[in-house]
């Protein structure tokens, strides 16, 4: 009768984690950092870490996508690089930067989808190989030197820099659109089902008759298209395509998807989720960064501590199911 009673504790505990956990450490951090820090209540305060995250956030909708199909995108940080680079050499027009940098974005992703869907070689492999090239890539075009966006281009520099009605950045209203729409996607149609399906299980999906390697075609395609929107938007917002932008940002991508319940071992997460985990590793950065006497190295062993604690809780979970 006890351990009867301990494993419906244990199993509402864990009821209680997945559905209110992430909710639960946002209260905390709010709470704490406004108490701590007065400047922290502020409306520009706000304004500054969502747009701080947006960018991150747009990454993370497409490795969610491709980590609920159990793969791995490794090569979005590189992908950005390069997309910025062509963003910046066509930065006289705001919509051909945009879209041939999106375009860029489009043609690696499903590079990494063909080869991991036909190829099937493991998504770890396929999308570091990418990674490298796309990098290398972006060197080869600038010559190991930073483009300048045009000074006489306001409608590019306001892409990622310019507000909405005055209060609300550009980019944060791009990044919920796109939340937004990737919400509808994996709730009401039959693409957003099968994703999770693939990533459930492979061999049901494909007797249910799921065309699994377009699936897996299609969530590195997203990925990488929406690599390739935030590279227009980080030239915009640094005022030059450079090749060595964005470095890392792809484990940044990763740590958020996973501490936003998705899990690694696929078919299971949430894209709430994943917005939760944006705003969380935002408050935290923003956190540190009002301390002001802390090294910034100290931002990325948090994220590792964080990471790692997510990534032992769902093993112990999945050991606990079976």
């Amino acid at each position: 009768m006890n351990d009867s009673l301990m494993k419906k504790n244990i199993y509402r505990i864990e009821n209680f984690v997945k559905s209110q956990g992430l909710l639960f450490v946002l209260v905390v951090l709010f709470v704490g950092a406004s108490l701590r820090y007065d400047v922290f209540r502020t409306v520009s305060n706000f304004t500054n870490i969502l747009n701080q995250s947006s960018l991150i956030g747009i990454l993370a909708i497409g490795m969610t996508f491709v980590i609920l199909t159990e793969g791995i995108d490794l090569s979005v940080g590189s992908v950005t690089a390069l997309s910025g680079v062509v963003a910046a050499n066509l930065s006289h027009s705001i919509f051909l930067s945009i879209f041939i940098s999106m375009l860029t974005g489009l043609i690696l992703g499903l590079i990494n989808g063909f080869v991991v869907a036909k190829s099937k070689i493991e998504p770890f492999i396929a999308t570091l190989a990418m990674m490298m090239a796309a990098r290398g890539l972006a060197f080869i075009a600038t010559g190991n030197v930073s483009i300048r966006v045009q000074k006489l281009q306001p409608a590019f520099r306001a892409l990622s820099r310019g507000y909405v009605l005055g209060v609300i950045p550009t980019s944060v209203i791009i990044f919920l659109i796109i939340f937004l729409i990737a919400l509808l996607i994996s709730k009401n149609t039959s693409f957003g089902r099968s994703v999770y399906a693939v990533g459930g299980n492979e061999n049901a999906s494909i007797m249910m008759g799921i065309k699994v390697d377009r699936v897996k075609i299609f969530v590195y395609a997203i990925s990488g298209l929406l690599a390739g929107l935030v590279g227009a938007l980080l030239a915009s917002r640094l005022g030059t395509g450079q090749p060595e932008a964005a470095e890392g940002w792809e484990l940044t991508a990763i740590a958020v998807t996973v501490i936003g319940g998705t899990k690694l071992s696929g078919g299971e997460g949430k894209f709430t989720g994943t917005l939760m985990g944006v705003l969380i590793i935002g408050i935290i950065t923003n956190i540190m960064n009002l301390q002001g006497n802390l090294n910034s190295w100290w931002q990325n062993i948090i994220r590792g501590l964080i990471l790692l604690v997510v990534i032992i809780t769902q093993s112990r979970g999945k050991k606990r199911r079976k």
